[in-house]
């Protein structure tokens, strides 16, 4: 099953996942300080590292090391000196801010040869192994790379939220039956095996699923129109 074209990936933010509703309550969650602004820059650092890199690497045509150094020094210069003080939501969507800003720091490191080593003394961790090999397997432009990676994280974030919804709802067998289901490696199993490993009716499986996939979805809204 896919949402948005892709396949889940690489989560990251563990399993905090409690942010504001709205962009804008998030980018001044993030600039405020504090532990809700932790758990705030956490939720955009796992929604745009991974495209961050791969922009870089492409449209920069920096190298491996080169381009995790840029990233990890990018991203704790978000955090370090507040960055998103800068962001105004009435000029535009918080993932063209970020890209912007991205190129400007980029460009900045160009122009001055010295930037942060890697980390930069801050507690960020980016899985760069696994966003390479995925960077290998494609070839589209810096823009499509930047919007598709930041799709698919959106996706994960919002696997995990249904996960959290179905725990507090009392839904495990509905969140069971949609990861048997839509998560599967084909061959996917029938309706009728899982109505029989489930104790249910047929129909209640369809129905399990059918509810599983409207949340979904609505979550990946939600999610997206946070950011």
């Amino acid at each position: 099953m896919s949402f948005l074209g892709y396949e889940p990936d690489t989560a990251l933010g563990g399993n905090q996942h409690d942010f504001p509703a709205t962009r804008d309550s998030l980018v001044d969650a993030a600039a405020a300080g504090g532990a809700q602004s932790h758990a705030a820059l956490g939720l955009l650092v796992a929604l745009y590292w991974k495209p961050a890199y791969k922009h870089v690497r492409i449209k920069w045509r920096r190298g491996n090391e080169e381009a995790k150094d840029l990233v990890q020094a990018f991203f704790t210069a978000l955090i370090e000196r507040n960055l998103l003080a800068g962001f105004d939501p009435a000029k535009g969507r918080l993932r063209t801010w970020m890209r912007s800003c991205l190129d400007r720091f980029v460009l900045k490191d160009f122009e001055s040869a010295s930037r942060l080593k890697r980390g930069g003394g801050s507690d960020l961790v980016f899985d760069f192994d696994a966003a390479e090999r995925e960077l290998a397997a494609t070839s589209p432009s810096p823009e499509e790379i930047f919007l598709r990676e930041w799709e698919r994280e959106v996706f994960t974030l919002a696997l995990a939220d249904l996960r959290q919804l179905c725990l507090a709802a009392n839904k495990q067998t509905q969140h069971r039956i949609f990861e048997q289901y839509d998560l599967a490696y084909e061959p996917r199993p029938a309706y009728a095996d899982l109505a029989r490993e489930h104790d249910i009716p047929v129909t209640t499986v369809t129905n399990h699923l059918a509810w599983a996939r409207r949340e979904l979805r609505r979550l990946v809204r939600e999610r997206m129109s946070r950011s």
